[in-house]
């Protein structure tokens, strides 16, 4: 079969792979129909030194289930399914409390022995407790929107709740990527009263304008602080969504904050550091996020996609098929798409 191997920053390939199959008995094989490019993906894209070996990417998609081990119960062949951005056993303590990122006998796709996500098929580990049946056929409408239900938007959601987003309270968002338009949706679905997002591409404003954002702050650094605060009473934000992962990103995000306000973290940390330590101690400033666990949020915001009260998958500003990866890859490190879908 064929997958796209990164060897190295800026080096995406399309390669011929050994097949997906089944290996341990609760393992399920799925013939991938949608995947996508993350902006996570963009940080090896930049940054990965030089591999003789390769590593597998992609780790967003939905796909058919072709086979089943011989212990899988919950999904059969046929089935449309989507997977979470990790796969879990769905029974630890840590799946059981709704942290399905620390499971205990979970990973990550493209790890080894594991397929990624971008390639024509893989094996899905733990298939039970990692795979969601979708209740609709491979072509339907919403599968841009059902595809961003593997990140996106259960990221953007994580955000939100991190943050405490709610009825009555002012959202700042950090971050006009796919997750921050996201978490646009995400704080307008919780009952968030003004929503400001920081921003400065017309077409991701643009976006988030129709997704839910009463304001927008275009300035960075410190010109971008003083304008969230101009529009909050001189306050700042009860909730704010870092989204991106740099330090200028999380100081931005800490210093509009509110006293007592939260900070949901879900951007990639790029520094081993969070700024601001003793300022946002001292206005006790909660700071939480961390990496979404999207396999418990599935099915709570299915029913808004399936119900068109939410539409997600207008993040997707560019469509490719497996060959054209690699394009896709600098479109999105170029800032010329929001995020990229593949189609197979």
């Amino acid at each position: 079969m064929r997958a796209t191997v990164m060897y190295g920053a800026g080096d995406v390939r399309v390669e011929k792979v050994p097949d997906a199959r089944l290996v341990e008995r609760t393992d399920a094989l799925v013939t991938i129909t949608r995947a996508c490019i993350c902006g996570s993906d963009l940080w090896p894209y930049k940054k990965m030194s030089r591999s003789e070996t390769g590593r597998r990417m992609g780790h967003e998609f939905i796909g058919v289930v072709e086979a089943v081990g011989a212990d899988v119960r919950s999904v059969k062949k046929g089935d449309v399914v989507v997977a979470p951005f990790l796969w879990s056993d769905g029974t630890c303590v840590f799946c059981q409390e709704g942290l399905h990122t620390s499971c205990l006998h979970g990973g990550g796709w493209g790890s080894p022995g594991v397929d990624g996500g971008q390639g024509e098929a893989v094996r899905v580990p733990q298939a039970d407790g990692t795979l969601v049946v979708l209740p609709v056929g491979r072509d339907d409408a919403r599968m841009a929107s059902l595809l961003t239900l593997s990140d996106v938007m259960c990221t953007g959601h994580h955000a939100a709740l991190a943050a405490k987003a709610g009825p009555g309270r002012t959202v700042a968002v950090v971050g006009d990527g796919a997750v921050g338009l996201c978490g646009v949706i995400a704080a307008r679905r919780l009952g968030a009263e003004q929503i400001i997002m920081l921003g400065r591409h017309p077409d991701r404003i643009a976006l988030a304008r129709r997704f839910g954002a009463t304001d927008i702050v275009s300035e960075r650094g410190e010109a971008a602080i003083e304008r969230v605060r101009a529009l909050t009473g001189g306050l700042g934000a009860h909730s704010v969504l870092e989204c991106v992962g740099y330090d200028e990103s999380t100081r931005t995000a800490l210093s509009v904050a509110r006293a007592g306000g939260a900070v949901g973290r879900v951007g990639v940390p790029q520094d081993s550091t969070v700024p601001l330590a003793s300022e946002t101690f001292f206005r006790n400033i909660t700071i939480s996020g961390g990496p979404a666990p999207v396999r418990a949020y599935i099915e709570e915001l299915l029913p808004d996609v399936l119900e068109g009260r939410i539409e997600p998958g207008r993040v997707f500003d560019r469509v490719t098929n497996l060959d054209g990866v690699p394009d896709g890859y600098c479109a999105m490190n170029e800032r010329e798409a929001i995020k990229v879908m593949i189609e197979f």
